[in-house]
């Protein structure tokens, strides 16, 4: 996402010639700078502190003030290393850009799931950016693991990769998230009996639970939780303290949550009061611009 973010930097710089405004840390006044960084976050979807603070010449700590500023006017919502865009609960965004957002920490998250699996067990992989990532991480481990799935692009990562047996949901396709959907596909995870079942989500929330953009999306969910002993939901932390349109399960359908939120995150103590297993993995710091 950096080097798009950089391309759409010097885009609007030409594009305004003005002295109010420049990647090399030339000051503006708060109002501009807001709407700036509300600029980044519609295009994007989430900035971080540290970049915005670069590139305004600024401390992080007055990117803070503003990012507090334009949350209390429902603008965006800050997390931790930065901010994040608000959809509507049924504004999914589309499959490329999520699988382009948080790239990095999504692999750092699927290297802790592939630690949790066992050899020889019955994974069952969801759709998803997230866990296409997971799918990525199994490659080349060796864990001679049947995978079944309903998602296309799982499917093809690991079709070839030796000691792993793909089995393909049926049902209909998805049009750009390439996931199969609909009676089919819920009706064949009823013939299956899985060890584990690893679960993306759009929204984690203390008090309703797991929850999606998309209806029939939903539904191939709560099929899968039923067909598998153990739930790992992965939930990178900008999900955490979202509802979305349509319910998958309570808290009471998940055995472990790997994320890469802080520990003492609210939904995070909720969840471990719950009996879930929570699993954090350390965020690594931003990438500053040489």
């Amino acid at each position: 996402m950096l080097h798009k973010y950089l391309l759409q930097l010097d885009t609007l710089v030409w594009k305004n010639h003005t002295q109010d405004y420049s990647p090399m840390g030339v000051q503006v006044d708060a109002r501009t700078r807001r709407s700036r960084i509300e600029e980044r976050i519609e295009a994007f979807g989430e900035v971080e502190f540290a970049l915005l603070a670069e590139e305004f010449g600024v401390s992080e700590m007055t990117i803070r003030r503003d990012i507090a500023s334009m949350e209390s006017q429902n603008l965006v919502r800050k997390v931790s290393g930065g901010a994040i865009s608000l959809p509507g609960k049924s504004a999914e965004p589309p499959f490329e850009a999520r699988a382009e957002q948080a790239a990095v920490e999504k692999g750092h998250l699927a290297i802790e799931v592939v630690k949790m699996l066992e050899p020889d067990q019955v994974v069952l992989l969801d759709s998803g950016s997230t866990v296409l990532a997971v799918a990525k991480a199994i490659r080349g481990v060796n864990l001679r693991l049947t995978v079944v799935t309903p998602s296309l692009p799982v499917a093809l990562e690991l079709v070839d990769d030796p000691g792993t047996t793909v089995m393909l949901i049926g049902g209909k396709v998805r049009p750009g998230e390439l996931s199969t959907i609909g009676p089919a596909a819920q009706e064949a995870l009823n013939l299956y009996n899985c060890d584990v079942y690893v679960m993306g989500v759009a929204g984690v929330d203390a008090g309703r639970g797991a929850s999606e953009y998309h209806f029939e999306e939903g539904a191939v969910k709560r099929c899968a939780i039923k067909a598998a002993d153990r739930v790992i939901a992965v939930v990178d932390q900008t999900k955490l303290g979202r509802t979305q349109l349509i319910n998958v399960g309570g808290f009471d359908s998940i055995d472990v949550i790997v994320t890469d939120a802080e520990p003492d995150h609210p939904v995070l103590a909720s969840a471990g009061a719950a009996g879930v297993e929570v699993r954090c993995v350390e965020r690594r710091p931003a990438r500053r611009r040489s």
